[in-house]
Protein backbone atom coordinates (compact mmCIF):
# COMPACT_ATOMS: atom_id res chain seq x y z
CA UNK A 1 0.00 0.00 0.00
CA UNK A 2 1.20 3.52 -1.09
CA UNK A 3 2.65 5.68 1.60
CA UNK A 4 1.96 9.10 -0.27
CA UNK A 5 -1.14 9.57 1.57
CA UNK A 6 -1.82 13.26 1.79
CA UNK A 7 -2.70 14.29 5.48
CA UNK A 8 -3.37 17.87 6.19
CA UNK A 9 -0.69 18.78 8.84
CA UNK A 10 -2.28 20.95 10.53
CA UNK A 11 -4.81 18.93 11.94
CA UNK A 12 -4.93 18.81 16.21
CA UNK A 13 -5.24 15.51 17.29
CA UNK A 14 -7.42 14.33 20.79
CA UNK A 15 -6.24 10.87 21.86
CA UNK A 16 -8.59 8.87 24.26
CA UNK A 17 -6.57 6.31 26.02
CA UNK A 18 -6.68 4.98 29.36
CA UNK A 19 -2.81 2.92 29.16
CA UNK A 20 -0.51 5.54 29.01
CA UNK A 21 1.61 3.42 26.91
CA UNK A 22 -0.43 2.87 24.26
CA UNK A 23 -1.36 6.61 24.34
CA UNK A 24 2.65 7.70 23.47
CA UNK A 25 2.78 4.74 21.03
CA UNK A 26 0.24 6.23 19.15
CA UNK A 27 1.29 9.85 19.59
CA UNK A 28 4.46 8.35 18.29
CA UNK A 29 2.79 7.26 15.05
CA UNK A 30 1.14 10.80 14.50
CA UNK A 31 4.13 12.53 15.35
CA UNK A 32 5.95 10.44 12.29
CA UNK A 33 2.61 11.45 10.22
CA UNK A 34 3.49 15.24 10.84
CA UNK A 35 0.48 15.24 12.77
CA UNK A 36 0.09 17.82 16.34
CA UNK A 37 -0.99 15.56 19.30
CA UNK A 38 -2.72 18.97 20.90
CA UNK A 39 -4.15 16.17 23.72
CA UNK A 40 -3.96 12.96 25.23
CA UNK A 41 -6.80 12.11 27.89
CA UNK A 42 -6.48 8.61 30.06
CA UNK A 43 -9.91 9.34 31.38
CA UNK A 44 -13.77 10.30 29.72
CA UNK A 45 -13.78 13.08 32.21
CA UNK A 46 -10.35 14.62 31.06
CA UNK A 47 -11.14 14.57 27.68
CA UNK A 48 -13.91 16.37 28.13
CA UNK A 49 -12.41 18.75 30.16
CA UNK A 50 -9.42 19.11 27.14
CA UNK A 51 -12.18 19.82 24.58
CA UNK A 52 -13.47 22.88 26.34
CA UNK A 53 -10.61 23.73 26.50
CA UNK A 54 -9.37 23.43 23.32
CA UNK A 55 -10.19 22.85 19.87
CA UNK A 56 -9.56 19.66 17.96
CA UNK A 57 -9.69 18.53 14.36
CA UNK A 58 -9.90 14.69 15.19
CA UNK A 59 -10.39 12.32 17.91
CA UNK A 60 -8.56 9.00 18.33
CA UNK A 61 -10.90 6.98 21.09
CA UNK A 62 -10.19 3.85 22.70
CA UNK A 63 -13.73 2.53 23.24
CA UNK A 64 -12.84 0.89 26.74
CA UNK A 65 -11.46 3.35 29.39
CA UNK A 66 -12.02 1.39 32.24
CA UNK A 67 -14.71 3.38 33.69
CA UNK A 68 -17.81 4.13 34.23
CA UNK A 69 -17.84 6.67 31.19
CA UNK A 70 -16.43 4.72 27.41
CA UNK A 71 -15.06 6.47 24.73
CA UNK A 72 -18.46 6.39 23.49
CA UNK A 73 -20.23 8.62 26.13
CA UNK A 74 -17.11 10.96 25.15
CA UNK A 75 -17.40 10.57 21.34
CA UNK A 76 -20.69 11.66 21.64
CA UNK A 77 -19.98 14.63 23.79
CA UNK A 78 -17.27 15.72 21.21
CA UNK A 79 -19.73 15.51 18.22
CA UNK A 80 -22.72 16.93 19.95
CA UNK A 81 -20.73 19.90 21.15
CA UNK A 82 -17.87 20.39 18.72
CA UNK A 83 -18.74 18.51 15.78
CA UNK A 84 -15.25 16.65 15.82
CA UNK A 85 -14.99 13.92 13.92
CA UNK A 86 -13.90 10.54 15.32
CA UNK A 87 -12.17 7.36 15.13
CA UNK A 88 -12.74 3.88 17.39
CA UNK A 89 -10.24 2.10 18.25
CA UNK A 90 -10.85 -1.40 20.15
CA UNK A 91 -9.72 -5.00 21.24
CA UNK A 92 -12.67 -6.35 21.63
CA UNK A 93 -15.30 -6.62 18.47
CA UNK A 94 -18.73 -8.00 18.42
CA UNK A 95 -22.40 -6.72 17.38
CA UNK A 96 -23.28 -5.34 20.56
CA UNK A 97 -20.22 -3.17 20.92
CA UNK A 98 -20.20 -2.21 16.72
CA UNK A 99 -24.26 -1.18 17.30
CA UNK A 100 -23.73 1.15 20.73
CA UNK A 101 -20.81 2.76 18.92
CA UNK A 102 -22.29 3.51 15.48
CA UNK A 103 -24.77 5.51 17.68
CA UNK A 104 -22.25 7.75 18.09
CA UNK A 105 -21.53 8.63 14.63
CA UNK A 106 -17.96 8.04 14.29
CA UNK A 107 -16.38 7.75 10.91
CA UNK A 108 -13.36 5.38 11.60
CA UNK A 109 -13.69 1.72 13.35
CA UNK A 110 -10.47 0.18 13.84
CA UNK A 111 -9.18 -3.16 15.59
CA UNK A 112 -5.83 -3.03 17.84
CA UNK A 113 -3.17 -3.29 16.74
CA UNK A 114 -3.69 -1.58 13.93
CA UNK A 115 -0.82 -1.01 11.31
CA UNK A 116 0.45 2.75 10.43
CA UNK A 117 -0.90 2.04 6.80
CA UNK A 118 -4.29 1.50 8.30
CA UNK A 119 -4.30 4.51 10.50
CA UNK A 120 -2.63 6.66 7.47
CA UNK A 121 -5.99 5.72 5.40
CA UNK A 122 -8.68 5.90 7.89
CA UNK A 123 -7.29 9.52 8.89
CA UNK A 124 -7.21 10.58 5.11
CA UNK A 125 -10.78 9.16 5.30
CA UNK A 126 -12.19 10.65 7.89
CA UNK A 127 -11.04 14.33 7.12
CA UNK A 128 -12.12 14.13 3.26
CA UNK A 129 -15.62 12.89 4.62
CA UNK A 130 -15.55 15.52 7.13
CA UNK A 131 -14.75 18.14 5.09
CA UNK A 132 -17.30 16.72 2.48
CA UNK A 133 -20.17 16.55 5.01
CA UNK A 134 -19.71 20.44 6.60
CA UNK A 135 -19.48 21.34 2.67
CA UNK A 136 -22.89 19.83 1.70
CA UNK A 137 -24.14 20.70 5.45
CA UNK A 138 -23.23 24.63 4.82
CA UNK A 139 -26.04 24.60 1.67
CA UNK A 140 -28.67 22.79 3.70
CA UNK A 141 -28.46 25.64 6.75
CA UNK A 142 -30.54 29.21 6.84
CA UNK A 143 -28.48 32.08 6.96
CA UNK A 144 -29.41 32.85 10.56
CA UNK A 145 -27.50 29.48 11.22
CA UNK A 146 -24.30 30.20 9.61
CA UNK A 147 -23.62 33.66 10.36
CA UNK A 148 -22.77 36.13 12.86
CA UNK A 149 -23.33 39.50 11.42
CA UNK A 150 -20.46 41.47 13.39
CA UNK A 151 -22.15 44.78 10.96
CA UNK A 152 -24.97 45.30 8.27
CA UNK A 153 -21.86 44.47 5.63
CA UNK A 154 -20.14 42.14 7.33
CA UNK A 155 -20.59 38.62 8.62
CA UNK A 156 -18.66 35.27 9.58
CA UNK A 157 -19.62 31.86 8.77
CA UNK A 158 -19.51 29.69 11.48
CA UNK A 159 -19.49 26.79 9.70
CA UNK A 160 -16.73 27.61 6.96
CA UNK A 161 -14.81 29.80 9.67
CA UNK A 162 -14.97 32.43 6.72
CA UNK A 163 -15.29 36.16 7.05
CA UNK A 164 -17.16 38.41 4.69
CA UNK A 165 -16.62 42.25 4.18
CA UNK A 166 -19.21 43.24 1.20
CA UNK A 167 -19.93 39.77 0.37
CA UNK A 168 -15.99 39.21 -0.42
CA UNK A 169 -13.91 37.12 1.76
CA UNK A 170 -11.38 38.71 3.84
CA UNK A 171 -8.25 36.57 4.43
CA UNK A 172 -7.27 35.63 7.75
CA UNK A 173 -4.60 33.80 9.53
CA UNK A 174 -5.13 30.86 11.06
CA UNK A 175 -4.93 32.44 14.87
CA UNK A 176 -7.43 35.08 13.34
CA UNK A 177 -10.14 32.54 12.18
CA UNK A 178 -9.45 30.46 15.86
CA UNK A 179 -10.38 33.70 17.81
CA UNK A 180 -13.50 34.32 15.28
CA UNK A 181 -14.41 30.48 15.80
CA UNK A 182 -14.28 30.65 20.19
CA UNK A 183 -16.03 34.23 20.15
CA UNK A 184 -18.57 32.99 17.63
CA UNK A 185 -19.37 30.25 19.24
CA UNK A 186 -20.53 31.79 22.34
CA UNK A 187 -21.70 35.04 20.19
CA UNK A 188 -22.23 38.14 22.81
CA UNK A 189 -21.38 36.19 25.56
CA UNK A 190 -18.02 36.97 27.55
CA UNK A 191 -15.48 34.34 26.47
CA UNK A 192 -12.59 34.14 29.58
CA UNK A 193 -8.72 34.67 28.43
CA UNK A 194 -7.62 31.18 29.17
CA UNK A 195 -9.98 29.70 27.64
CA UNK A 196 -9.16 32.05 24.46
CA UNK A 197 -5.23 31.55 24.60
CA UNK A 198 -5.44 28.11 25.25
CA UNK A 199 -7.63 27.82 21.99
CA UNK A 200 -5.41 29.80 19.64
CA UNK A 201 -1.73 29.01 21.27
CA UNK A 202 -2.30 25.52 22.87
CA UNK A 203 -0.68 27.48 26.30
CA UNK A 204 -1.98 27.21 29.71
CA UNK A 205 -0.30 30.36 30.57
CA UNK A 206 -1.49 33.24 28.98
CA UNK A 207 0.21 36.36 27.41
CA UNK A 208 -2.39 39.14 26.90
CA UNK A 209 0.35 40.84 25.29
CA UNK A 210 0.03 38.42 22.22
CA UNK A 211 -3.89 38.30 22.27
CA UNK A 212 -4.03 42.18 22.51
CA UNK A 213 -1.86 41.85 19.32
CA UNK A 214 -3.50 39.72 17.65
CA UNK A 215 -7.04 41.82 18.07
CA UNK A 216 -5.10 45.41 17.18
CA UNK A 217 -4.15 43.35 13.68
CA UNK A 218 -7.80 42.88 13.23
CA UNK A 219 -9.09 45.89 14.17
CA UNK A 220 -6.83 47.82 11.68
CA UNK A 221 -7.46 44.65 8.83
CA UNK A 222 -10.91 45.49 9.51
CA UNK A 223 -11.38 49.33 10.24
CA UNK A 224 -13.33 48.65 13.28
CA UNK A 225 -13.24 46.76 16.42
CA UNK A 226 -15.49 44.52 16.66
CA UNK A 227 -14.26 43.09 20.11
CA UNK A 228 -15.32 44.30 24.05
CA UNK A 229 -12.50 43.86 26.47
CA UNK A 230 -13.98 43.31 29.60
CA UNK A 231 -11.47 44.00 32.78
CA UNK A 232 -10.28 40.94 34.32
CA UNK A 233 -12.76 38.65 32.76
CA UNK A 234 -12.21 38.05 29.11
CA UNK A 235 -13.07 38.96 25.58
CA UNK A 236 -16.96 39.32 23.93
CA UNK A 237 -17.43 40.03 20.02
CA UNK A 238 -20.59 42.36 19.90
CA UNK A 239 -23.28 40.87 17.38
CA UNK A 240 -25.13 43.22 14.93
CA UNK A 241 -28.71 42.48 15.01
CA UNK A 242 -30.32 42.40 11.75
CA UNK A 243 -33.77 44.54 11.62
CA UNK A 244 -36.77 41.76 10.88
Amino acid sequence: MSSNLIINKEFDVMIVEDEPILAMAMQLKLNKFGLNVRSIATSANQAILQAQNSYHDLAIIDINLNSEKTGIDVANYLWKNFNTPIIFLTSYYNDKILNKAMEAEPYAYLIKPCRNEELKVAINTVMHKHQYFFKNKDKLQTKDDKFVYLKENVKFNKTTSELYFDDKIVKLTKNEKKLFYILTKQAGKIVNFDTIFNFIWREDVYDLSKLRSLIYRLKNKLGFNPFDNLYEEGYRINVYKKDI
